[in-house]
C-alpha cells in the first residue's frame, strides 16, 4: 500500500506546489496543461490503488475474524475493485455533472442570442447590442463567437482578428471540456493541494494558449491592445470570455514575453511526472494477479 500512497502525496501536494510556482508554465501552457491533466490522472489511479490495496490487506488480516473464515478469491476481487473504482467514479460524476450545468447554461445564453443578438457571417460571430466592450465565446455543440456592438466600434480591424482569433482557438482547441475536467478534479480532490491548482492554473493557462494561437494571425500589439479594450467586458457563466480578470496578466506577458530560458526545468517536472504515471501503471499491472493470489 506505501507505495501508490507516496505517489498519491508527491502528485497530490508536492509537485502541484512546486508547478504553481514555476516560470516555465507561462512560456509553455499548453504543455502545462498536459502536466497538470496527468498530474490529476496519475492521483486518480493512486488513490484506487492504494483502496486496492487497503481492502485486500483488510480482509485478509480480518479472515479469521469472519464466520466463515476468508472469503473466497472471486469475493475479494470484487470487493477490492470496488473500493479502487470509487475514486474514478467520484470523478466521472462531478465531470457529468459539470459538464451537464455548463451545457444547460450555454444553452439559455444561446437561446437569449437568438432572440436579440443579429449574426454577422462576415465575421462569423453574433453582435450583441451593448455600449461595454465585449468578446466571448460559447463553446459546445452549436459554438459561436458573440461581441459586442460597444467592441466594434473601439476595435481597430487588426484588433478585431485578434480577438476573434483568440475566441476561435477556444472553440477548436474544446477548452471547456479541458476546463470541465479541471472543475471536477477540484470538487473531487477537495482538499489537495492538486485540486486547488488545477482550479485556478489550467483556465488561466488555456486563455495564454488562445493568445499564442491568435498571435499566428496577428501583432502582439493589436492583441495586447484589444485585450485592454475588452478588459472590462462582461461574459456569461460557463463562457470564454477574450478579457476578465487575467486580462493585465496576459498582456503584460504578451508585450513582454519571457525569455527562452532553460528546458531543464520543464524537462524534470514533465519526467518526474511521467515516472509518477508509469509507475503508477506499474503497480495497477502488478495488483491485479494479487487479487486471486
Amino acid at each position: 500500500m506505501l507505495p501508490p500512497l507516496s505517489i498519491a502525496l508527491v502528485v497530490g501536494v508536492l509537485l502541484p506546489r512546486a508547478l504553481s510556482r514555476s516560470h516555465w508554465p507561462h512560456r509553455r501552457p499548453r504543455l502545462a496543461v498536459a502536466v497538470w491533466n496527468l498530474l490529476a490522472s496519475a492521483l486518480t489511479a493512486s488513490v484506487s490503488l492504494t483502496a486496492l490495496r487497503l481492502v485486500l490487506s483488510g480482509v485478509t488480516e480480518c479472515g479469521p475474524l469472519l464466520p466463515d473464515g476468508l472469503p473466497d478469491a472471486g469475493t475479494r476481487m470484487w470487493v477490492a475493485l470496488s473500493a479502487a473504482a470509487v475514486a474514478p467514479a467520484a470523478f466521472a460524476a462531478a465531470l457529468a455533472r459539470e459538464l451537464v450545468s455548463a451545457g444547460r447554461h450555454r444553452a439559455r445564453h444561446a437561446e437569449l442570442l437568438r432572440l436579440v443578438g443579429t449574426r454577422r457571417p462576415e465575421l462569423r460571430a453574433t453582435v450583441l447590442q451593448h455600449e461595454t466592450p465585449a468578446v466571448y465565446c460559447l463553446p459546445g455543440r452549436a459554438p459561436q463567437v458573440v461581441i459586442s456592438s460597444g467592441a466594434l466600434h473601439v476595435l481597430a480591424e487588426q484588433q478585431l482578428t485578434a480577438v476573434l482569433e483568440h475566441e476561435r482557438a477556444h472553440i477548436a482547441g474544446r477548452h471547456h471540456l479541458l476546463t470541465a475536467a479541471a472543475v471536477a478534479c477540484g470538487r473531487t480532490f477537495r482538499g489537495l493541494p492538486l485540486a486547488e491548482s488545477v482550479r485556478t492554473e489550467v483556465p488561466l493557462l488555456l486563455e495564454m494558449a488562445a493568445d499564442d494561437r491568435a498571435l499566428r494571425r496577428c501583432s502582439r500589439d493589436a492583441l495586447a491592445t484589444a485585450l485592454f479594450a475588452v478588459a472590462s467586458g462582461q461574459a456569461p457563466d460557463k463562457a470564454f470570455a477574450a478579457g476578465g480578470p487575467s486580462a493585465v496578466l496576459r498582456m503584460r506577458r504578451i508585450l513582454a514575453p519571457h525569455a527562452t530560458g532553460s528546458p531543464a526545468p520543464r524537462t524534470v517536472f514533465v519526467a518526474l511526472t511521467a515516472a509518477a504515471a508509469l509507475i503508477t501503471l506499474v503497480l495497477a499491472c502488478c495488483s491485479v494477479p494479487g487479487v486471486t493470489g
